[in-house]
């Protein structure tokens, strides 16, 4: 496993610090990996017999790693920062 500095919160320009993998650059597509989740889905049937979903629910039982969507070099240790830039 490569070392990776740590993320600053601001780069020298008072921007915030944009994540970037230290192994091929990509800054810009990431994967958030769920280990044993349940997803709980509800649905209502329609007069015609279809069906529609009416909405999902899910639970993570199972660790989260947090990947770059480039070449899948795990990132994980920037999974909080992750979280905290979450909009």
């Amino acid at each position: 496993m490569i070392a990776m500095e740590r993320v600053s919160e601001k780069n020298s320009s008072g921007q915030p610090q944009k994540i970037t993998c230290p192994v091929c650059g990509n800054d810009s597509e990431f994967l958030e990996v769920a280990d044993e989740v349940v997803l709980t889905t509800r649905y209502v049937q329609n007069p015609d017999g279809s069906f529609s979903e009416e909405g999902d629910d899910s639970q993570i039982l199972g660790e989260v790693s947090f990947l770059c969507g480039e070449c899948h070099e795990d990132l994980t240790q920037f999974h909080q920062r992750f979280l905290e830039m979450l909009f």
